[in-house]
């Protein structure tokens, strides 16, 4: 009993947390002998502002159901995803989930979220500062979203890639001046 009221209580501080966006409302009507009978379909994205975003969807008779329904959905569906500095990505993604095609880049600091729509919602929940992403073929919502968490499905930090290759992070990364980590090295060794 006791582990339960524990684990509930952990639940309550984590979705206290969180930020949620809604990024649609759906009104679909069934035409009944009676008339019509609406219901509303609901699409939520959810992150903690720290790298972990999810998204979902919900259906019910009510928008309030609906949107409960997608904000459950997509606490299930999280997934964390590695920044840089906290504030962008580590490089630059493509995307891709039926017609729905997303591009997005890094951006220097400053620059803020340009992006559109179900984008955005996804960038601000998960705690994205500066990014530069851009839609192409759809404006579906769902199509976009998906597209979007295929683009950043893609994302790997330095330390992971150095980490499969059996490398160190400074040979992976690039300096900040542009010039691969190998010159930068052999410069100042021949100093």
């Amino acid at each position: 009993m006791a582990r339960e009221q524990r684990n509930e209580e952990r639940k309550d501080r984590e979705g206290s947390e969180l930020i949620d966006k809604l990024v649609s409302i759906n009104r679909v009507a069934k035409v009944v002998k009676g008339g019509r009978r609406f219901g509303f379909a609901a699409l939520v994205v959810v992150g903690d502002g720290k790298g972990k975003v999810g998204y979902g969807s919900g259906k019910a008779k009510e928008v309030s159901d609906a949107m409960r329904k997608a904000l459950d959905d997509a606490k299930k569906k999280m997934v964390r995803i590695p920044l840089r500095e906290g504030r962008t990505l580590h490089h630059d993604l493509y995307g891709r989930f039926g017609a729905g095609k997303v591009i997005i880049r890094t951006a220097p600091v400053g620059t803020g979220i340009i992006a559109g729509g179900p984008m955005r919602a996804v960038f601000e929940a998960l705690g994205v500062q500066d990014v530069v992403a851009k839609s192409v073929g759809t404006s579906n919502p769902h199509n976009m979203l998906k597209a979007t968490f295929n683009a950043l499905h893609d994302m790997r930090s330095p330390r992971a890639v150095a980490a499969k290759r059996g490398k160190k992070v400074g040979e992976i990364v690039e300096r900040r001046e542009g010039k691969p980590a190998e010159e930068n090295n052999n410069k100042e060794k021949k100093a």
